[in-house]
Formats: C-alpha cells, structure tokens, sequence
C-alpha cells in the first residue's frame, strides 16, 4: 500500500461498464493510488494529453473508441505508460493483438480483487523501471555532452600552450641569455601545467558530486572545527595580500548532517575565491548563525564585485566573468559551480549579493543535524 509520504501513482481506469468502473475505483483507491475513471477511449485520451498517467486499465469492447485504438494511441503519446487490458471477451487472440499494440498485460473478467492488485502493482513496477533507466540514459548522455566540451574546450587550450613552449625550448639557439629564457619557457609551462591539475581536480569533485560519492551523508560534521582549520589555510595568503580574514563562529554551533571533505570543499572554494577577487587591504567576512531549521553561514568580501547581469551566470561551469579586473587571475570556472551543487545535494540553499567595486556575500543556508553541538 502507497504511504502518505510517497507521491501516488496516477492510474486511469476506461470502461462503459459503470459497476466494472466503480469497482476498480473502490480496490485501487484503497491500495492508495490516486485513480480517475471515464466512460469511454475519447475521455480517457482527452485526460492522458493534459496529464500523462502512470498506468491505464482500459476495456477492449468500447463505444466511440475501441480498447486497441486507445492502446495504440496511449503507446504514441508515451510508450512508457503501462496499459492493462480487462475484457470479458478474453481469447488468445484479442491478448496477442494487444500485446502487439503496446499493451503490458491482459486480465480478463471476471476477476478478483487481487488479481488486480497484483496486476496493477507489477505494472507499476515496470514503469517505475522505465522511467529511471529513460533518466539514467538522459543523465549518461549530459556527462557524455559535458566531457567532449571539457576535453575540447578546457583541456585542450593549456595542452596545446605547454606543447608550444617545449618546442621553443627545444629549438632555442644557442645565446648568452639562453638559460634565463629557458628558465621563462618553463614557468610559463608549469604555469599551465598547474592550471590543469586543479581543472582535472575541480571536473572529479563535480563527478564526485553529481555520482553521490562526495555528498553522501556518513555522520554529522563540525563546523567549527573546519573553519578553525580553514582559517589555518588561509591566513598566510591573507598576510600576503594584507587582506583581514575574520572568521566568526559560534562554539556551540550544533553540526550539519554531511561529510566533512564535503563541506570543507564547500567553504574552501568560497574563501579562496573571497581572497582571490579582493583588493589588497580589503577584507572577508564568515559568519555562521544557528536558525531554526538551519544553519546559515555568510561568506561576504571587500572585492571587486559582481557586475548584476553576470549574477545568474556565475553558477554555469566554466563561466568566468571576464574583466580588466578578472583578466589575470588564474581559475577553473568550477569553484562555485561546484559549491552550488554540494549545498543543493545536502538539501540546502545558496544566494547571493554582489555590487560592483564594494564586494559580493555568499549566504548559504545548510540543514542542522541531531548530534551534539560543535565544542
């Protein structure tokens, strides 16, 4: 039986014959489905174009419409839908016809109750099964699509740059100068070469993210404890660009069901990119506060800022604002991509808040878990 939690299956239910309409009503009702029944084909098709069902029962032996011409029709709209054939004119015949209309089963009359229960509930089950292998196919081909733009697009570009400076060094002549513009080619390449490495890095976290590996909840993790060890990281890079890192926790912050690497991901991107785009002398800003359902965290900066119509682009992997200001700064354009889809993925929610020159704020609001607060 369907629980109150789960979202019902939607079966439709076509027959002229009222006490046969009625009784499938009664039995599949009470098994929780949520059922509509019509007289006749044209009815029940006129239903199925506004809202697909996940299950037909329909008579063969209709007036307007026969039973066959409504498997066939239902079967072009979506061949997913699973049809049940009732009919008190059961031969092998009319079953094999059916079957070769789209048809899954056939039941003839009379039956009982539990025949159709089982019937309906197997052919539920089909369903089910089609419709997450047709999302499993949609979601193969979207990584498949997004890994030729990934190699042809992003790794490409570097590949082809550090292939150029080997081959100037390799045909450099022979001058006084030749090792310092040797030592020149060879930053340039382990420039490059570092760019890739963390592209490669940033496109595994995604592929962790997006396959559950990385998001899957084990345990609750502790908040302060990561931030504390984040400042750790991060204070010398603000020492050098003499930015103020101030970041405020509370001890007792009670912890959020997630993995801990997930997290640390998470708000490592955020910060890295507050210091990254900030002016020297500027400033980040984290604060975390315990809400009533949450725990929303703030990750605000002094930086260069957002300008508003790049805002809702931000998020797209590999887009990268493109600036006088942004123009040398190394990235990926998966930083925030990738924070966006861990806070989704542990039930969560990200905004943001940019004005050009002042700064930008990140407010991210994650789940509060049931153990023991942050010490």
């Amino acid at each position: 039986m369907i629980t109150n939690q789960t979202v019902r299956p939607y079966i439709i239910v076509i027959d002229d014959d009222q006490v046969m309409r009625l009784s499938c009503l009664k039995i599949l009702k009470k098994e929780g489905y949520e059922v509509a029944t019509f007289v006749d084909g044209v009815e029940g098709l006129e239903n199925i174009y506004q809202r697909k069902p996940d299950l037909v029962v329909v008579d063969l032996k209709m007036p307007r419409l026969s039973g066959m011409e409504v498997i066939s029709r239902v079967h072009a709209i979506d061949p997913d839908i699973c049809i049940v054939v009732i009919t008190g004119y059961a031969t092998i015949g009319t079953a094999v016809d059916a079957m070769k209309n789209g048809a899954y089963d056939f039941l003839p009359k009379p039956f009982t109750p539990d025949e159709l229960r089982l019937i309906v509930r197997r052919g539920l089950e089909r369903r089910m099964f089609a419709k997450k292998t047709a999302e499993l196919k949609k979601e193969k081909q979207q990584m498949q699509r997004r890994f030729v733009t990934f190699v042809s697009h992003q790794l490409q570009s570097p590949l082809a740059a550090v292939k150029q400076y080997l081959e100037v060094l390799n045909f450099l002549p022979d001058t006084p100068d030749k090792q310092a513009v040797q030592k020149e080619w060879i930053d340039r390449s382990l420039a490059r070469i570092s760019e890739l490495l963390e592209l490669i890095s940033d496109w595994l976290t995604i592929s962790k993210i997006e396959s559950g590996q990385l998001t899957e909840c084990t345990g609750d993790a502790n908040l302060v404890k990561i931030f504390n060890d984040l400042k750790t990281t991060f204070q010398p890079e603000c020492d050098k660009k003499n930015i103020f890192l101030n970041i405020s926790i509370p001890e007792h912050l009670p912890p959020v069901p997630a993995r801990e690497d997930c997290l640390r991901v998470l708000f490592n991107n955020l910060i890295h990119n507050s210091i990254k785009y900030n002016k020297t002398g500027g400033s980040v800003q984290v604060q975390a506060e315990e809400k009533e359902n949450s725990i929303e965290v703030l990750v605000k900066d002094s930086g260069i800022g957002i300008p508003d119509d790049k805002i809702d682009l931000i998020f797209e992997d590999f887009y990268r604002v493109k600036s006088e200001n942004t123009k040398k700064i190394p990235g990926t354009g998966l930083g925030l991509p990738i924070c966006k889809k861990i806070v989704e993925e542990l039930g969560g929610a990200i905004e943001v808040d940019s004005k050009l020159n002042v700064g930008t704020a990140f407010r991210i609001n994650l789940p509060k878990g049931r153990g023991e607060k942050g010490a």
